[in-house]
């Protein structure tokens, strides 16, 4: 499997530039960023400096979305990180998550993300695209400095409705943690049978990203990951279900978090059980780490990408890296 770290611009520029070169150096192979409104720093400006400080990762948007960005503009910002990185540029792109709610938005439909991303990649080819869709339009429009390179796409995929944007994207990215190892398996068969029924033998490649925090600390481990676990039931629930997670469970969390979805609960996820974080979220040690790695491996998945949580999210990649490393001396 290929490793990637997804950040967000949280950090000063000074501190992101040196935490990505230290990623590149751990031998990493690729550095996803959030395109979250009002949460972080503006993605393109921080991926253009991690294009200036790497020399050999893939470097993307782990996503941008086609409500607050049309999708022109995502094909312009894409194309212009692929020329400054050298043919380096990935682009991540789904419906948009709850931050949108922030600025009067709801996620983007099926059928947008996917007129969106033929849009883009027909701008790439300096096509003069006409559209009409729900959330944007094209007239008479065209794109003056194609990229003149390939530009790889991967859609989200972080319920149901959204298992297709692999038919418009050329991968497709889950977001899951500990729950990847038996939701990925479900979705990874049922995949299967759909392609074959079609007449298709070739999947999309599927990258899992796996969020939390890696220390030999359990509880501080534990401590970190509990928010993003909260996460699931509110926003992706059908992870929880292919986990085997009990419905009460996730019911009560999101109970807990209704009416709140410009701030969180003080307090509410220390109430969550252990059992529920640690299926949810990287929440361990090293050797927590490597069965994931395994399990992931089991299932054919071709990339994972760890999303650090907690006060030392470095101390996470490096510690990610070492289960890696230790995996790839065993095979």
């Amino acid at each position: 499997m290929r490793t990637g770290v997804t950040l967000q611009g949280v950090d000063p520029p000074d501190d992101f530039e040196e935490m990505v070169t230290e990623i590149e150096s751990l031998g990493y192979d690729s550095l996803w960023l959030t395109d979250s409104s009002l949460h972080s720093r503006n993605c393109w400006a921080y991926l253009t400096l991690a294009a200036r400080q790497t020399s050999r990762m893939t470097i993307g948007t782990a996503v941008t979305n086609p409500v607050t960005r049309h999708p022109a503009i995502t094909a312009v910002a894409a194309a212009t990180l692929a020329e400054i990185s050298g043919g380096r540029a990935i682009l991540g792109i789904g419906a948009g998550d709850r931050p949108l709610l922030s600025l009067g938005y709801t996620p983007a439909r099926l059928a947008t993300l996917e007129a969106s991303i033929a849009a883009i990649r027909a701008l790439w080819s300096g096509a003069t695209v006409e559209a009409d869709e729900p959330g944007f339009a094209l007239h008479d429009a065209h794109y003056r400095f194609p990229p003149g390179m390939d530009i790889p796409v991967v859609g989200v995929c972080d319920r149901p409705a959204h298992a297709g944007t692999g038919r418009a994207g050329r991968g497709r990215r889950d977001p899951a943690g500990r729950a990847a190892s038996r939701g990925d398996l479900v979705r990874a068969r049922a995949h299967r049978a759909r392609r074959e029924a079609a007449g298709r033998s070739q999947r999309p490649p599927v990258t899992v990203f796996a969020y939390g925090a890696i220390d030999e600390n359990e509880e501080a481990a534990i401590a970190a990951a509990r928010t993003i676990a909260a996460w699931f039931p509110q926003t992706a629930p059908v992870h929880c279900r292919l986990a085997g997670l009990p419905q009460e469970i996730i019911d009560q969390v999101r109970d807990s978090y209704a009416g709140a979805s410009s701030r969180r609960r003080p307090g509410a996820p220390r109430r969550w059980p252990v059992e529920f974080v640690k299926r949810m979220a990287l929440a361990g040690g090293k050797d927590e780490a490597r069965q994931h790695l395994r399990a992931l491996a089991g299932l054919g998945v071709d990339s994972v990408t760890v999303f650090p949580l907690g006060p030392d999210r470095m101390a996470t990649v490096r510690a990610f890296a070492d289960a890696v490393a230790a995996e790839t001396a065993m095979a």
